[in-house]
């Protein structure tokens, strides 16, 4: 059996040759990604440069994945920040959407605004647990029917409320669908009821917005959302098959032009004793989305989180080098940086940088209380100091002849030692960049997907 799987990514659009017969990948492909024409073109220059490594290629099954145009856009609504917000986040993460915002309590004015401008594909509704509060959850129902944006309302929230909501947001016009609570109880999460409606959502309507109904009557598989193919690829690696042993707990970073992903495959129990643990418990399977981390389509808004002088200072950059970079980067998403150049110095710079911000986000933090009993500590979110593999994903990386030092943006400092990083992990490389594409293999044959990811890691 022949496969063709294809990466519909944000900036490059990525195809892999397997040969289930033959158990390897014949060759890999990349052009970039035609949103604004049509993405089939993209699709056939890559096309064209696989067939020009190894031939004619007669695949007996395409399978693809996408994040082109931006990926599918969220925004999440919940109660309180720490519990029904987090949990709906939590969701949208797991089903591969790329989440914009989240938002607590009642929506304010300035709020329905934000999303206007944000225009969401679509919107995640929760907020009270079972027999809870139901009146916040209503009136953000309203709040949101009033945003005069064509987005769909996913409602996950306190099933009491589910009918009124179905009611109010009917009568607007826009699209519905009411699914199970994330948080039915107090800190007890029901995430994934919530994760497989984004997922159906973004097969049924996403697809036809991005422009790949076309492609949709040529695969093999229902689209789903890139990170949701390299999510499955995680849990792969992490669990393994029946058949075939995985390698246990890590942490991957996709690093992408519009977003910066990171996964981590563990309990993140604490790894010191005689501490407290706060918040919503984590899911072993955990991705955190970061939208304003990418270095194309979201270069401005990680330029914005960091000192340029100083940044330029500490990687001897000379900043009118960085200037035109970033300028030609920004007017040209597909310009690419050559090797040993001052300009791969400044990408792999802002990579480790962009690494670092969203290793920072998705760890989990410790702090210390005084109490009369002494000092205490406390951890709310994964503790990853003591994850053994640190993974890297990304053209980013695959690119550079430095990846293990774009990584190590991501380890722990002692200068902020809040953030619960890995310490001393090792590093491996998705040399093929080929997660979202094993991703894709293991709804068909996960024990070859299992082993082409094995075999496609590289250790640094």
């Amino acid at each position: 059996m022949n496969y063709l799987t294809v990466d519909f990514g944000s900036t490059f659009t990525k195809l892999t040759a397997v040969d289930s017969v033959q158990q390897r990948i014949l060759a890999t492909a990349n052009a970039f990604t035609t949103v604004e024409s049509d993405v089939m073109d993209g699709f056939n220059v890559a096309l064209e440069q696989l067939e020009h490594k190894i031939g004619k290629f007669n695949y007996e099954k395409l399978l693809c994945c996408s994040s082109a145009a931006g990926g599918l856009k969220m925004v999440a609504v919940g109660l309180v920040p720490e519990l029904t917000a987090k949990a709906a986040k939590m969701a949208a993460s797991s089903a591969g959407a790329k989440v914009i915002k989240t938002y607590s309590f009642e929506l304010s004015k300035k709020e329905q605004d934000e999303i206007y401008d944000i225009n969401p594909d679509l919107v995640l509704l929760c907020g009270g647990t079972d027999g809870g509060n139901k009146e916040v959850i209503i009136q953000n129902a309203k709040s949101l029917c009033s945003i005069e944006r064509k987005f769909s309302i996913i409602v996950a929230g306190n099933k009491t409320a589910a009918y009124p909501i179905e009611q109010i947001i009917g009568i607007s016009g826009k699209h519905c669908v009411v699914t199970e609570n994330v948080m039915p109880a107090f800190n007890k999460l029901n995430i994934i009821p919530a994760k497989n409606t984004i997922r159906d959502m973004y097969i049924k309507e996403i697809i036809n917005a991005k422009g790949l109904s076309g492609i949709q009557n040529i695969t093999h598989n229902q689209i789903i959302p890139t990170p949701l193919a390299v999510m499955t690829a995680c849990e792969l690696l992490s669990q393994g098959t029946k058949k075939l042993a995985g390698i246990g707990e890590f942490v991957a970073v996709d690093l992408g032009g519009a977003t910066t992903d990171v996964y981590s495959m563990s309990n993140g129990k604490p790894s010191i004793d005689n501490v407290v643990v706060k918040g919503l418990p984590e899911p072993f399977s955990k991705r955190t989305v970061e939208g304003d981390l990418g270095m194309r389509y979201s270069l401005k808004s990680l330029i914005g989180e960091i000192d340029t002088e100083e940044f330029c200072d500490k990687n001897a950059i000379e900043l009118q080098d960085f200037e035109r970079w970033i300028e030609l980067c920004i007017a040209n998403p597909e310009s690419v940086a050559q090797q040993s150049s001052s300009n791969q110095i400044i990408e792999d710079s802002l990579a480790a940088k962009a690494i670092d911000i969203a290793m920072e986000r998705h760890c989990g933090e410790i702090e210390s209380t005084y109490t009369p009993m002494g000092e205490i500590f406390s951890i709310t979110g994964k503790d990853l100091t003591r994850i053994p593999c640190f993974i890297g994903i990304g053209g980013a990386l695959t690119n550079s002849n430095s990846p293990k030092k774009i990584l190590s943006g991501g380890l722990y400092s002692k200068g902020k030692y809040k953030f619960l990083k890995p310490q001393n992990p090792k590093f491996m490389l998705d040399k093929k960049y080929i997660f979202a594409s094993m991703g894709l293999l293991s709804k068909e044959e996960p024990n070859l997907a299992l082993t082409l990811l094995k075999d496609s890691l590289l250790e640094l």
